[in-house]
C-alpha cells in the first residue's frame, strides 16, 4: 500500500448556497509532488484552504498519517506540518526579511528579547537553498515581487512543513528563479516532504509533478500519474471537451488606420516611438522587462504624461492628459493588475461592469437608468459565461479567471475604439485563456483596434496580426504575425 501522508475524504463546501466542492476524495503520497489543476472556479483554492485550516468543510474529513485531524484555524494546520504559500503575498513591507519569515516565532532569550544573531542565521539558512544571498535585516518592501515570492516560500519552510502547498508559486518569478524553485522542490522531495503544486501552466506541471489531479466544477474528475497522460488529455479533463485551437484565426483583412503615435517620448522610459494601429487588427507589444512596452501603453492611455510627440485618433490629433481623457476618446486600458488597479473588489459584478460607462446610463435629470444597467450587466454576464451567474455577487468572491473576464466586460461595455490589453490572460487557466483570446479577436473583427501586451511569446505569436518589438525604450522592429517565430522576436528584443 502506498505511504499516504494526507487523505481528503468526502469534502463538501458551499458558499451562499453555491456548492464549490462536491464530495472530494483524494490521497496524497508522502514525498511526492502532487499537482492540482482545473479551470478557474473549479475549487482548487477552496480545497487547499480547507486543508490549510482557513475554511471549515460542510462535511467530510481530513486524515494525516492515517489519523483524522480537525483544524480550527491555520495555526492548527501548521502545527500538524501543513504550510501554504499563497498566490497573493502576505508579507509586511516595513518589516525585515527575517521578521517576516519568523513572524511571531522569533527566537527569544529568557527575558523575552529577540536573539537577533540567531534569527538572522536561521533566515540565511532558509534563503540559501532558494538562491537568495541577501541581508536578512533588509525591509521586504524594496524587493522585487519575484524575490518576495521566494521569501514567502522560505517562510513556509521555516515551520518545518511536511506538506507544502504551493498556489501558483511561479506567477511572479523569473526563469532563473523558477529553475531555483524546481531545485528546492526536488530537494524537499528527497527529504520526504510532500508538495501540492497548483498551477495553470501545464508545461511546468508536467516538468515538476509526479501525480496530477483534475478538478472541474467542484468535483474531482480524476487522478493520473504524469507519465500515463498528456497535456491534451489533462485539458480535456479540465474543460470537459477538446479545447480545439487555443488561438482563433487571424484577421484576413484590416480596415483604415484608427490610431497613430508619432515620435512619442517620455525620458527615460522610451524615446521617439511611432506606430500605427488599424481597425480589425490585433497589434502585439513584445519586449523584455524594462523595454518600454507597458510604459508606452500607459502613455497612450494618459496614465503617464509624455515629454513630446502626438497621438492621432481617426486622423485627428487628440490631447490625452489623463485616463479620463482617453476613455472619453474611446481608448481603454485593461491593466495587468486587476485586483489593485482594474476592479472594485468589494463591489458587485454589476457595478464593476458599468463602472467605466456610467454616463451612458444617466438621464438628463441626473438619475441612473437602473433597469438598463441591469440589462447591460446581465448581457455581459451571459456573454462571458461568468460564474456565478448572479451579477449581484461580489467581485472579490470570483475566481481569477472570472475576475479577468469581468474586467474585460467592463471595458467592452464602455464601447472602445481602441483597447489596450496588458497581460490579458495572466493567472487564468487554459480554458479561460481560450475564451479571452476569442473575445479579443471578436472585438477586433467588430472594428476595434486591439493592442495586446504579453510576456508569453506563444500567446503574442498566436494572437497578433503584427508584433511591435520593444528594446531599450524604442521599437526595434515590426514583425508580421503570420509565420513569425519566438527566435525572430527575441533577436530584436535582445540585440
Amino acid at each position: 500500500m502506498a505511504d499516504v501522508v494526507l487523505s481528503i475524504n468526502g469534502i463538501t463546501k458551499s458558499f451562499a448556497g453555491n456548492k464549490v466542492l462536491d464530495d472530494i476524495n483524494l490521497e496524497i503520497q508522502r514525498g511526492s509532488v502532487h499537482a492540482l489543476v482545473g479551470e478557474n472556479g473549479a475549487g482548487k483554492s477552496t480545497l487547499v484552504k480547507i486543508v490549510g485550516g482557513i475554511y471549515q468543510p460542510d462535511s467530510g474529513t481530513i486524515c494525516m498519517n492515517g489519523k483524522t485531524v480537525h483544524f480550527a484555524g491555520p495555526h492548527d494546520a501548521i502545527n500538524h506540518g501543513i504550510s501554504i504559500v499563497h498566490q497573493e503575498l502576505s508579507l509586511v513591507p516595513k518589516m525585515s526579511i527575517a521578521q517576516n519569515v519568523f513572524s511571531h516565532r522569533e527566537p527569544v532569550n529568557r527575558l523575552g528579547f529577540i536573539k537577533w544573531a540567531e534569527l538572522y542565521r536561521k533566515t540565511r539558512e532558509l534563503l540559501k537553498p532558494l538562491g537568495l544571498d541577501i541581508d536578512p535585516g533588509r525591509p521586504v518592501g524594496g524587493l522585487s515581487v519575484g524575490v518576495q515570492q521566494l521569501i514567502e516560500i522560505a517562510k513556509a519552510l521555516s515551520t518545518d512543513a511536511r506538506v507544502l502547498i504551493l498556489d501558483e508559486p511561479t506567477s511572479a518569478l523569473s526563469e532563473k528563479e523558477v529553475d531555483m524553485l524546481y531545485k528546492v522542490i526536488n530537494d524537499l522531495k528527497s527529504r520526504g516532504v510532500t508538495s501540492i503544486f497548483i498551477s495553470h501552466k501545464l508545461p511546468e506541471v508536467f516538468r515538476v509533478s509526479d501525480v496530477i489531479s483534475v478538478l472541474r466544477d467542484g468535483r474531482l474528475v480524476g487522478t493520473v500519474r504524469k507519465e500515463a497522460t498528456t497535456p491534451e488529455e489533462i485539458i480535456r479533463m479540465m474543460v470537459g471537451r477538446p479545447l480545439g485551437d487555443l488561438y482563433p484565426p487571424k484577421s484576413s483583412r484590416v480596415g483604415e488606420r484608427i490610431l497613430s503615435v508619432e515620435n512619442m517620448t517620455r525620458v527615460p522610459a522610451f524615446r521617439d516611438v511611432s506606430l500605427e494601429l488599424f481597425r480589425g487588427e490585433i497589434l502585439g507589444f513584445a519586449g523584455l522587462v524594462g523595454s518600454g512596452r507597458t510604459e508606452v501603453a500607459r502613455a497612450i492611455f494618459g496614465a503617464d504624461r509624455i515629454d513630446s510627440g502626438r497621438i492621432m485618433l481617426g486622423g485627428r490629433e487628440v490631447k490625452i492628459g489623463s485616463p479620463r481623457d482617453a476613455i472619453r476618446h474611446g481608448i481603454c486600458y485593461l491593466t495587468e493588475d486587476r485586483k489593485d488597479l482594474g476592479l472594485f473588489l468589494t463591489k458587485t459584478v454589476r457595478s464593476n461592469i458599468v463602472a467605466s460607462s456610467l454616463s451612458k446610463f444617466v438621464t438628463r435629470n441626473g438619475f441612473l437608468r437602473k433597469h438598463e444597467i441591469e440589462e447591460s450587466s446581465r448581457y455581459f454576464v451571459d456573454y462571458f459565461r461568468l460564474k456565478p451567474s448572479d451579477d449581484r455577487a461580489l467581485v472579490m468572491n470570483l475566481s481569477g479567471g472570472n475576475q479577468q473576464k469581468a474586467l474585460l466586460a467592463k471595458w467592452i461595455c464602455a464601447g472602445p475604439k481602441v483597447l489596450i490589453a496588458d497581460e490579458p490572460t495572466r493567472g487564468v487557466d487554459v480554458g479561460a485563456k481560450s475564451e479571452i483570446h476569442r473575445h479579443l479577436r471578436q472585438l477586433a473583427e467588430s472594428g476595434v483596434g486591439v493592442i495586446v501586451i504579453s510576456s508569453e511569446l506563444p500567446e503574442l505569436l498566436g494572437l497578433s496580426d503584427r508584433i511591435a518589438v520593444f528594446n531599450s525604450g524604442r521599437i526595434a522592429a515590426f514583425i508580421d504575425g503570420k509565420g513569425a517565430t519566438q527566435e525572430d522576436v527575441m533577436r530584436y528584443a535582445t540585440l
